[in-house]
């Protein structure tokens, strides 16, 4: 069976841990600990739910092959609490709507870091799981700040990792405003005319001397589904939608 988890703190549920619903029935999503007869028993922010789990280090710790800091795991459930049900609503960029106070300026952010910053970085997994970094030229082309267009050459080890493994992440580094952006999501090699045509300009014979039809001319698409930026000396983690 397909372990469960609490949607507030995150603690694996089994039956006797379950909370309860008003009317007493089991709930399959909260544990007895954060959700009892309908209602949260915290009345209190991601952060702080974050603050108030971190002192069980230890107890996590009995479970792990290797333990981990206090604040190791408080860096850990910065990024995974924002998909919780509980705090997803609180902790999600929806350009659809207006935007959500806990994230003021941080569409306005993405976007600035992308339209002005000379160098993104892309990041593949190997065919052995390691993580590969590497510097590109910023996108050519965005829509809104959740997909990203990339020019590559078809032939290289970036293309041939994201064939193999969807999974990428991209960075965005702003080291005189100390700032830094990082966008989890999947990345599409795509080999279309239309792709190719739409990002294409002028000069890039350079690169690809056959033109717009090069063989070895791809565009990487990239569809973010969620991130974690740093600004004024503050860490906060995001869900895109």
């Amino acid at each position: 069976m397909e372990q469960k988890f609490c949607q507030s703190c995150g603690m694996p549920l089994t039956e006797e841990l379950l909370g309860t619903n008003a009317d007493g029935s089991k709930n399959e999503e909260y544990c007895i600990y954060c959700y009892k007869d309908g209602k949260f028993l915290q009345d209190c922010t991601m952060d702080e739910m974050i603050e108030h789990c971190a002192q069980f280090v230890d107890e996590v710790n009995k479970g792990l092959p290797q333990p981990i800091t206090r604040e190791e795991y408080i860096g850990q459930m910065k990024m995974y609490f924002p998909h919780l049900r509980r705090w997803r609503k609180e902790m999600t960029i929806n350009e659809a709507i207006p935007e959500n106070p806990a994230l003021m300026g941080v569409k306005d952010l993405i976007a600035k870091m992308a339209d002005t910053l000379p160098v993104t970085f892309i990041s593949s997994v190997d065919e052995e799981g390691f993580p590969c970094t590497k510097a590109m030229l910023s996108p050519r082309v965005r829509e809104g700040i959740k997909t990203f267009y990339f020019t590559t050459n078809t032939f290289s080890l970036r293309v041939a990792h994201y064939k193999a493994n969807p999974k990428a992440s991209i960075y965005f580094c702003d080291a005189d405003g100390f700032k830094g952006m990082m966008l989890r999501g999947t990345m599409e090699v795509l080999t279309d005319a239309a792709s190719k045509e739409m990002i294409w300009r002028d000069g890039d014979t350079q690169y690809y001397p056959d033109g717009v039809t090069d063989p070895n001319y791809c565009v990487l698409k990239f569809t973010a589904t969620d991130g974690r930026f740093y600004s004024d000396f503050y860490p906060r983690s995001f869900v895109l939608e």
